[in-house]
């Protein structure tokens, strides 16, 4: 039996993953949404800021006043004293200026900025379901790398085994090709335990049901990122500096939560504006008297009518510094918005840095390192077969190749994820979602 080394190279080239379902990792993303309760409860708490608005935005309960007004007290009677009367009043207070719309105005605001998170879970689930799909991928490729050079070695066993029979090889030489199997059962376990693992991290947002009907032989086709990469090309083609990402990042959810808060605050401004004009109240009383008058003709009724008015006139302890607080936060909201977008433009920088790196790696690997070290293998071999080469060189030579093809499949990964975080920064991803809604019960 002759060995031929290079054969592996025409059983690895073989390598591409058939598809496992139609859409992939879009559908994959859009059925995690899609039952997320996450969401859910993100609506539901917007909607309760909207219903608090609408209660703290509606005028005061009125109040009625029931009582007996000028009882004289020698008899305890209502008809012995003309100025007796049994009273029945209506009060009613109302908000100070425009302060009750502009309180609901204000909830809507917080509301509406609470709801982009909805939009931030979406982005965060599809970035870490990304993020795991790379990884799966990569333990799947690696499994078949694995695969292919445990089919490799059993080769060299077989091929050891004929030559020691022979006399043409040393017993090392069959003992190394034998330990050097195990090693790579024992890893084809590890990456089978890694792809387990992955696919139950998974099932956090697709459910113990769909995870009872994966299988580790689903392979899973390539990532497609022509959304992200349309993005980042038309951003180069209109932002002077290649480091400047804000006109990009100003859409995303938590820069559009900040600008709802800088909003909210600003009505919060108008509100104490209106602290400095007057409280209105109205008061109506009706009295019944019993009694007769001074005349000896039964006492007429009497009716009352106020208007109440409260004065802001010292407003240097209570006016002027709610205003000034609340012209505070505004700007301490576009504060916060404005180191949020440095933070994610620092984020978004760092990840290009990486990522152009990967992309030279990536090219380095597939056009230098790997038709070197196949060169390496095919020399090594034929040196083996004139006897001017040792084993060990065969078997080394082999397995750095190997490793080489390992490596890139991990750069290929770790590209993969610098994309995904991208894509989280810039909405890159490429996936439609309805918009939740509230079970039934809760409406």
């Amino acid at each position: 039996m002759t060995f031929k080394p290079w054969t592996l190279y025409a059983l690895m080239a073989g390598f591409c993953t058939p598809v496992w379902a139609q859409s992939q990792l879009t559908s994959v993303i859009e059925q995690a949404l899609t039952i997320d309760a996450g969401r859910q409860q993100i609506l539901a708490q917007s909607q309760a800021i909207r219903e608090n608005g609408i209660a703290s935005a509606t005028q005061a309960d009125p109040k009625i006043k029931l009582g007996v007004g000028g009882m004289p007290v020698d008899s305890w009677s209502l008809d012995s004293d003309p100025m007796t009367n049994i009273s029945i009043g209506l009060m009613q207070e109302f908000g100070r200026g425009s302060s009750l719309d502009l309180q609901a105005e204000m909830a809507n605001k917080q509301a509406d900025g609470n709801e982009w998170q909805i939009k931030i879970r979406e982005l965060t689930i599809a970035n870490t379901i990304t993020q795991l799909w790379a990884e799966l991928i990569y333990q799947q490729q690696a499994e078949d790398i694995i695969k292919e050079n445990t089919k490799l070695v059993k080769e060299l066993i077989r091929f050891t085994d004929t030559n020691y029979s022979m006399g043409r090889s040393e017993s090392q030489d069959v003992l190394q090709a034998r330990v050097q199997l195990e090693k790579l059962n024992d890893q084809l376990q590890q990456n089978q335990q890694n792809q387990q693992r992955i696919f139950a991290q998974l099932s956090e947002w697709l459910g113990s049901s769909w995870l009872a009907k994966q299988r580790s032989n689903h392979k899973l086709e390539s990532l497609n990122w022509s959304k992200l990469e349309k993005i980042l090309a038309l951003q180069s083609h209109q932002a002077p500096q290649k480091t400047e990402f804000y006109n990009l990042l100003k859409l995303h959810p938590s820069v559009q939560m900040a600008e709802a808060n800088i909003e909210a605050n600003k009505v919060q401004v108008d509100i104490a504006d209106q602290s400095y004009k007057p409280k209105f109240g109205v008061e109506v009383m009706y009295g019944y008297r019993q009694a007769n008058g001074m005349n000896g003709e039964p006492a007429s009724d009497l009716v009352s009518a106020y208007l109440t008015m409260d004065l802001p006139l010292f407003t240097d302890k209570r006016q002027d510094r709610q205003y000034a607080a609340a012209q505070y936060q505004v700007g301490a909201a576009k504060s916060q918005r404005d180191v949020l977008l440095q933070q994610l433009n620092a984020k978004a920088n760092a990840i290009m840095v990486d990522r152009s790196n990967l992309e030279q790696r990536l090219d380095r690997y597939q056009s230098r390192l790997l038709p070197q070290a196949k060169s390496r293998t095919q020399a090594v071999e034929r040196g083996y077969q004139s006897n001017t080469s040792q084993f060990n060189d065969v078997v080394a030579a082999i397995r750095d190749e190997l490793s080489l093809k390992l490596e890139l499949q991990r750069l290929s990964a770790d590209l993969n994820i610098a994309n995904s975080n991208l894509a989280f920064l810039f909405n890159g991803f490429d996936y439609q979602i309805d918009a939740p809604t509230l079970p039934t019960e809760q409406k």
